[in-house]
C-alpha cells in the first residue's frame, strides 16, 4: 500500500476498520485518489493532499454534493468523513462500481439532470464561493443573470488570464460590450441549481444503471451551463440530449448562448492548463464581440 502511515491508521480509526489494499486512481488533478478496501468487505474513495488550499476545496466538494442531494433528483456518492490530519485535508466518499453508460443510462442521466436544474432560487449565485477545477469560483449573489454571468464568470477568468499573461488587454471586450451581447441572447433566464463542471469524466453510471455525479461546482446559474460544458469535450450520447430537452425544450439563440457558456470553461482551461485553449477562446471572441 502506498498511503501515508499516520492517515492510513487515522481512517481506520475513524471507520473502525482495517484497510486490507488500496489502488491508486486516475482523474486526481489536485490530490491523490485512491480506491480504498476495508477487512469489512466495504470500500471506499478516498482523495487527500498536503497542499494548504485543499481543505477548502473539499469542504466546497462536499457541500456541492449535499446541495445536488438534497434535491432528490440525481444521486451523488455518500460522504463518510473529511477533514484534516496533521498538514494532509482528505475527504472519504462511498465507492460506486461504475459500467460504461448504456443509451437508456443517457436517457435516464438527461432526464435526471433536469429535473435538478428545475430546482430555482431568488438569485443566481450561491452563499459560499467555491472551486471549479483548481481556480476559485465567485458566487456572489445577484438576481440578474447578464451580470452575474459577465462578472462573476467571464470577467474574473479573463482578469486572471490577463494576470498571467495569456491574454492581453486589446483582444478583450469591454464588460459592457459583454452585457449587450448577453442582453441580446439571453432572454428570462431563471436561476437553476447546474453540476457546473458536466463532462464526462464527472458523472458514473452504477452496475445498476443509477447515475451519480461527481466532483461538482454548484451554482445557481442558467441550466444551460451544464448543457454547453457536456457538449464541450466530445458531447455524451444523443439520447442524454433528447431526454433532457423533453423536459426543457431548446428556445432560441440556443447555439449562441452554448458558445457563449463554452467560453467560460475555455477560459478555466486556459487559466489552468495555458496556451493550447489559446485559439478556442479567441475564436469565441472573435465571433461574438
Amino acid at each position: 500500500m502506498h498511503l501515508i502511515e499516520g492517515l492510513q491508521r487515522h481512517i481506520e480509526d475513524l471507520l473502525d476498520t482495517s484497510i486490507v489494499g488500496s489502488r491508486s486512481l486516475s482523474g486526481g488533478d489536485t490530490a491523490s485518489v485512491y480506491k480504498l478496501d476495508f477487512a469489512d468487505k466495504t470500500s471506499s474513495i478516498l482523495k487527500y493532499s498536503r497542499n494548504i488550499g485543499s481543505v477548502n476545496m473539499f469542504e466546497a466538494e462536499v457541500s456541492g454534493l449535499q446541495h445536488i442531494a438534497s434535491t432528490n433528483t440525481i444521486a451523488t456518492p455518500s460522504i463518510l468523513n473529511y477533514g484534516t490530519h496533521s498538514d494532509i485535508s482528505f475527504i472519504l466518499m462511498e465507492y460506486v462500481k461504475g459500467k460504461s453508460p448504456s443509451k437508456e443510462d443517457y436517457e435516464k442521466l438527461g432526464y435526471q439532470l433536469a429535473q435538478l436544474h428545475f430546482h430555482t432560487s431568488d438569485n443566481f449565485g450561491l452563499d459560499d464561493d467555491n472551486f471549479i477545477g483548481s481556480l476559485e469560483q465567485k458566487n456572489n449573489l445577484i438576481d440578474n443573470w447578464v451580470d452575474f454571468y459577465s462578472e462573476q464568470r467571464l470577467g474574473f477568468q479573463i482578469k486572471m488570464a490577463i494576470i498571467k499573461g495569456l491574454l492581453i488587454n486589446s483582444e478583450i471586450p469591454s464588460i459592457d460590450d459583454i452585457k449587450t451581447c448577453l442582453q441580446s441572447y439571453c432572454k428570462k433566464v431563471k436561476p437553476s441549481l447546474i453540476h457546473g463542471d458536466l463532462w464526462n469524466g464527472n458523472f458514473i453510471v452504477s452496475e445498476d444503471g443509477r447515475p451519480y455525479l461527481i466532483d461538482p461546482s454548484v451554482s445557481y446559474s442558467h441550466s444551460e451551463m451544464d448543457i454547453a460544458m457536456s457538449r464541450l469535450f466530445g458531447g455524451f450520447d444523443s439520447s442524454f440530449y433528447q431526454a433532457y430537452h423533453n423536459e426543457k425544450p431548446i428556445t432560441e439563440y440556443y447555439e449562441e448562448r452554448i458558445e457563449i457558456y463554452q467560453l467560460y470553461y475555455l477560459l478555466v482551461h486556459l487559466n489552468i492548463f495555458g496556451t493550447s485553449y489559446y485559439g478556442s477562446v479567441k475564436r469565441i471572441l472573435n465571433n461574438h464581440f
